[in-house]
């Protein structure tokens, strides 16, 4: 039990722990305190669902039509392009971070934007439906739930870092050109990760 619980943990957290346009996101609003706690659970709980859809065995029917995974990579380098544009855009007028002020993006939107980079994302699926999936049915009938708790554990306390414990560098990133330079490496990350979507 605790063999399978640390396993799903690290496995997870090597999975999770990437620079991607979901993290980059996450740290964006962390760092900004804007909606922090509604994209943090939205990608958390995200993940319970994807990893569970993956250790219930969703991640065969997945294997068995590619055209879901075909229709989700373009509509994900769609979206990765505008927002990358969009992060380039903004650069151009930097503002300093005022973490007390209001925020200025709305709660549906930052919650849409935190849909959209990880259900939009195909490397999720393989990621955490297929590859997690596919590790921890290999811990057996009752090994494998345990690997999900230590996998959805990982998850959870890995965006919780990233959200909640961004606001500690927000006085580093209180300079305009700090936060443009920010908003210049999250938009190159979104058009790299959305031209290799493209080139597949």
């Amino acid at each position: 039990m605790l063999d399978s619980t640390a396993a799903g943990l690290l496995t997870g957290l090597s999975l999770i722990v990437a620079i991607g346009a979901q993290n980059a996101y996450v740290l964006r609003q962390g760092l900004a305190r804007e909606h922090v706690g509604i994209v943090v659970a939205i990608c958390a709980l995200s993940d319970l669902v994807l990893i569970t859809a993956g250790v219930a065995g969703i991640g065969r029917i997945v294997e068995h039509a590619p055209w879901v995974l075909d229709v989700v990579r373009w509509l994900g380098v769609a979206f990765l392009s505008w927002y990358g544009v969009s992060s380039l855009l903004r650069a151009r007028r930097p503002e300093s971070l005022r973490a007390a002020e209001r925020a200025t993006v709305s709660r549906r939107g930052v919650a849409g934007r935190a849909m959209a980079l990880t259900w939009l994302n195909p490397h999720v699926y393989l990621d955490t439906v297929l590859l997690l999936g596919t590790i921890a049915n290999h811990e057996g009938p009752t090994g494998r739930w345990w690997f999900a708790v230590g996998a959805a554990v990982a998850s959870i306390l890995w965006f919780c870092a990233l959200g909640f414990g961004a606001r500690f560098a927000s006085p580093v990133l209180a300079r305009p050109r700090a936060w443009q330079v920010l908003d210049v490496l999250i938009g190159v990350v979104m058009l790299l990760i959305a031209l290799q979507l493209a080139l597949g």
